[in-house]
């Protein structure tokens, strides 16, 4: 359980990431915007009233707000925060004038200037992660056991703590994360689960089943088992560059697979987590070392990018569908769709920040 004083004392360290990828993310909106000579009139980090800001030579207002739990990048002719086209204001707009703003770019540069902030994301995760694998070498979780949870298939059949998983049915296992995939896959099915123990081989035979309450049996794709604390093998340069695209891929793949899951219900929406499970992920980040914290910020801003480019309008993916549209149609959506279509997708956001926010407190302070 974590209460509200710890969560607290998260807060710096959760405050500090966000910060600096709410910054790379506006940013790289921000410097493609200004590369096609669009006009920036706010950069803000945070929302809501400001606390202090400063005006640059091109003259933009560069702000902190009140709320630090996001921030934008407001161009010439946006009617929001949202950069949703102010139709009335455009109208009234000179050539000269009009020319300065987003929604007068063709479409292929009003879609750079919506990708780059993902786009920052994913770079600025490739280069952290790239740097640490350089510094303190690439982390891997071994296929070992590094707890067993109580009830489950693997107590049941005499897994333990620190077992060595060599191969589950004759397929070889490299890695727990291709462990986890294995186990799945064989949900229902007879396995031989194949290990090292002090040294010496073993094999056990299972079933992937569990009996349910009236005691029938019920397909598994979970074993119980919990991964090992993390190893890390020195890589050269090229490798870590090589490595970080590849590992920020696959976190783009994973989470992707989990969001769809949910959706066909095959995993339950209440292992969403929401701001205070970043703050608590945050917080023991922050206590295990910089490398960790710095781990922490790669994957969160991995996840910051992805989510970003879903296709809901309010957020750039939504943008980009819209651009889109008008790409293969020759027209703009129109302007009643575009405001339904981002009444809709707030919505859509805001329901699920409250409902991960809602299992946030359930998991870690009711709990």
């Amino acid at each position: 359980m974590m209460s509200l004083i710890n969560f607290a004392e998260h807060a710096v360290p959760f405050l500090i990431v966000l910060t600096i990828l709410v910054f790379v993310h506006e940013l790289g909106h921000y410097l493609v915007a200004r590369y096609n000579k669009v006009k920036i009139e706010v950069f803000s980090i945070g929302f809501g009233p400001e606390l202090f800001g400063w005006y640059d030579g091109a003259g933009t207002r560069w702000k902190f707000s009140l709320i630090p739990l996001g921030g934008y990048v407001r161009m010439y002719g946006d009617a929001d925060a949202s950069s949703r086209p102010d139709a009335e204001s455009l109208n009234k707009m000179s050539a000269e004038d009009k020319s300065k703003s987003l929604h007068s770019k063709r479409v292929g540069q009003r879609m750079a200037v919506s990708a780059a902030g993902p786009f920052a994301n994913f770079l600025f995760a490739i280069i952290v992660l790239a740097g640490l694998f350089m510094i303190k070498g690439e982390p891997f979780m071994p296929a070992a056991v590094g707890g067993v949870i109580p009830g489950k298939i693997a107590e049941k059949v005499g897994i333990r703590e620190g077992d060595r998983i060599i191969s589950l049915n004759g397929v070889s296992v490299k890695d727990f994360h291709a462990l986890r995939d294995l186990i799945v896959a064989h949900k229902g099915k007879d396995v031989d689960i194949r290990f090292m123990r002090n040294n010496a081989e073993q094999t056990i035979h299972t079933e992937m089943v569990e009996l349910d309450a009236s005691g029938e049996k019920k397909p598994v794709g979970v074993m119980g088992i919990t991964p090992p604390l993390p190893e890390y093998r020195t890589v050269n340069p090229l490798q870590a560059i090589t490595h970080a695209v590849g590992k920020t891929w696959m976190t783009c793949v994973d989470a992707l697979t989990g969001i769809g899951q949910m959706i066909t219900g095959q995993r339950s929406s209440e292992e969403l987590g929401g701001i205070l499970s970043i703050g608590d992920m945050a917080g023991k980040s922050a206590k295990g070392g910089v490398a960790a914290l710095f781990f922490f910020m790669a994957f969160l801003s991995i996840n910051l990018g992805l989510i970003n480019l879903l296709p809901v309008p309010v957020l750039d993916g939504g943008h980009l569908l819209f651009y889109g549209i008008e790409a293969v149609c020759g027209k703009p959506v129109p302007e009643k769709i575009q405001e339904y279509a981002f009444m809709a997708g707030l919505a859509l956001v805001l329901g699920v920040m409250l409902m991960s926010t809602w299992n946030d407190v359930v998991r870690l302070i009711l709990n």
